[in-house]
């Protein structure tokens, strides 16, 4: 059994100024005060610090890197920063009924480094942001990601009001907030529990599917 399991909670947002950090610290606040177990860390992955361009390699990220190699150090960095995690949350706003093209390239970037690996998939927007959850689930599936049967979905509280164009402006909003605290943390949790639950599993087997608590 590995000594620490990691996950990484991805902004997906890469405008600026964006509300998408105080999103995922918000989502990363409640299940650390939840409790996690000792052996499970949770770290924030910012997209906008690897600046990758639309996909410029000349291989297919599928090759690598057992047939091929990634050539630009923005791509070899991306690379290295997600395969150091065991599982995903997924923060993501929706843009125009769908998710952003910065993220959607972040993902593309990548195959190996994905596979086979859970992923709890939160959205946020004027109506919870559930276009880009499906999207965001259809895509991580394809590409055979394990995605939480919870996905959670985080709505402005007055809907196209004062919070709505705070969270423009890179703020979220006190009553946004505070609806989240009553609302959505038993949906957070739940799909938190999830995505613990098969870290676990995965973690308590040998690389051959193995039981080793058996």
């Amino acid at each position: 059994m590995s000594d620490l399991i990691k996950v990484a909670v991805i902004i997906c947002s890469t405008r600026k100024p964006r509300v998408g950090d105080r999103v995922a610290e918000f989502v990363k606040t409640v299940i650390e005060e939840h409790g996690t177990p000792e052996n499970l860390a949770l770290s924030l992955v910012d997209v906008a610090d690897y600046g990758l361009p639309v996909y410029d390699e000349a291989v297919i990220p599928a090759m690598v890197p057992t047939q091929a190699q990634f050539a630009h150090e923005h791509s070899k960095a991306w690379s290295a920063k997600i395969a150091e995690f065991s599982g995903y949350v997924f923060v993501t706003p929706e843009y125009n009924y769908g998710i952003p093209g910065g993220i959607k390239n972040a993902i593309d970037y990548l195959y190996n480094e994905w596979q086979g690996k859970p992923v709890l998939i939160i959205s946020y927007g004027v109506q919870g942001g559930s276009f880009a959850s499906d999207a965001l689930k259809q895509t991580l599936e394809a590409m055979k990601l394990f995605v939480c049967p919870t996905r959670v979905m985080l709505s402005f509280s007055g809907g196209r009001g004062p919070d709505l164009f705070a969270a423009i402006t890179g703020v979220l909003g006190e009553e946004t907030k505070a609806s989240w605290n009553t609302d959505k943390k038993a949906s957070v949790l739940a799909g938190y529990e999830e995505l613990k639950n098969k870290l676990i599993a995965a973690d308590s087997k040998e690389p051959d599917g193995v039981d080793v608590t058996a």
